[in-house]
């Protein structure tokens, strides 16, 4: 039986049967790690790590065993837990990486971000894909990644920034509106786990077009920074309600960005997730540096993503 999206097709997929057949295996046959800093037991983790399964991507969860947010690309040894995992998920004197008793792809890590990635790519991909993932989610974060500052010093963007630096395409995803709970809450409807839903979903609608056309996903070292606005308001309350901006992480008059909506300087993610709508920012980053890139890497992703980008209004 053929496996059936539960999101939307990009448009330009549609025009053969041909074409829809390759864009099911890609989803189907495509490994991901998935991480955050926020530590692997929070709402938002677990509500993105279902909704990439419900979409066909084989997942393995490798994330801190703690909140370690903005700890950038720091790195340590992990060890030995001193006292519990976050939420209480794991005992203290637990090892320094274990996982879900009930799920082993479900792995904490006790270290920092960019640690909790470099497991997931160099120890748990080969146990469970039989070699390296095919691509890194980084997030949803709880809270924006906007901006120079905010980029250098956020767990999420090294974690994804360490991946595209061993080779691994990733993307780093933040959110406005979320809040530091258990993944125990997601059985609550209540404004949080909506939240998690809407973003769990529109993560997977931007990874199925960025992928869509199969490898390579991004160019080498190269990583991709997104950040959503609050889903609180009712304005933007369904993944139907967003539309995702070609940005800048520093905007800059003097840079001549790739020309897209009718001009070469591309909006600041900052003053677009802040602009009235329900804008996600999409901003092309150097993994090395985590700043912006050269026009014709921005090229690159744009042509990637075609129609799933938008312009402001």
């Amino acid at each position: 039986m053929l496996y059936k999206s539960p999101i939307p097709i990009p448009m330009n997929l549609l025009a053969s049967g041909a074409a829809l057949l390759i864009y099911i295996g890609i989803v189907r046959s495509t490994n991901i790690v998935l991480t955050n800093d926020d530590g692997w037991a929070v709402a938002m983790i677990r509500a993105q790590n279902s909704a990439l399964l419900e979409a066909g991507y084989d997942v393995v969860l490798s994330a801190p065993a703690e909140n370690e947010s903005g700890t950038g690309s720091s790195t340590a040894t992990p060890t030995t837990l001193t006292e519990p995992c976050e939420f209480n998920t794991c005992p203290t004197g637990s090892p320094p990486e274990g996982f879900n008793a009930s799920d082993p792809r479900l792995n904490y890590v006790n270290a920092f971000p960019v640690d909790s990635v470099r497991f997931g790519i160099q120890t748990l991909s080969p146990k469970f894909f039989g070699g390296a993932p095919d691509f890194v989610v980084s997030g949803p974060n709880v809270g924006n990644n906007l901006g120079t500052g905010t980029v250098d010093i956020s767990g999420t963007v090294g974690a994804a920034c360490e991946a595209a630096k061993e080779g691994i395409p990733s993307t780093a995803f933040s959110a406005a509106g979320l809040s530091q709970v258990s993944f125990t809450d997601l059985s609550n409807d209540d404004a949080d786990t909506l939240a998690a839903l809407v973003f769990s979903q529109l993560t997977v609608e931007f990874v199925n077009a960025l992928l869509a056309a199969g490898p390579p996903f991004l160019p080498p070292g190269i990583s991709v920074n997104v950040n959503y606005p609050s889903s609180t308001s009712s304005s933007c309350a369904s993944p139907s309600d967003f539309s995702f901006i070609l940005t800048r992480i520093a905007p800059s008059n003097s840079a001549t960005d790739v020309e897209t909506c009718g001009t070469d300087h591309l909006p600041g993610e900052t003053a677009v997730v802040a602009t009235n709508g329900c804008f996600a920012s999409v901003s092309v980053m150097n993994a090395t540096t985590k700043a912006d890139v050269d026009a014709t890497t921005q090229a690159f992703v744009l042509g990637r993503l075609g129609n799933f980008l938008s312009c402001l209004s």
